[in-house]
């Protein structure tokens, strides 16, 4: 099995805002509010991901309207909640790492207090 590629923050946040099925500008919407306003994707950025995501089978078109403007919902699948939940652990390791590292003297040893 390859190694997990670390996601960029776009694909973390559209990952995890499509638990529930959504379509493209309600994800754009909430992925502003979890940040608080911090990302904002934009329409390029968003259906680039979305494209990459359904080709790893990481989010699935869960509906779809027939009318004029036909308008998508996505839903994220089993492989995208592993994949999410893999990245979530490799971020708090991360995290973790630069904790420890940080209260040390810059060697990896703790300092003398």
């Amino acid at each position: 099995m390859d190694k997990p590629m670390p996601l960029t923050e776009a694909l973390f946040y559209i990952l995890l805002s499509l638990g529930e099925p959504n379509h493209g500008y309600g994800v754009i919407q909430q992925v502003s509010a979890m940040t608080g306003g911090r990302v904002v994707l934009g329409p390029g950025t968003l259906y680039g991901a979305i494209n990459a995501l359904l080709e790893r089978g990481w989010i699935s078109l869960y509906s779809e309207e027939t009318d004029a403007r036909k308008k998508k919902e996505y839903l994220r699948t089993a492989a995208g909640t592993q994949a999410l939940t893999q990245e979530v652990a490799r971020l708090e390791e991360l995290v973790q790492n630069a904790r420890a590292y940080l209260k040390s003297d810059g060697r990896g040893h703790h300092a003398q207090i």
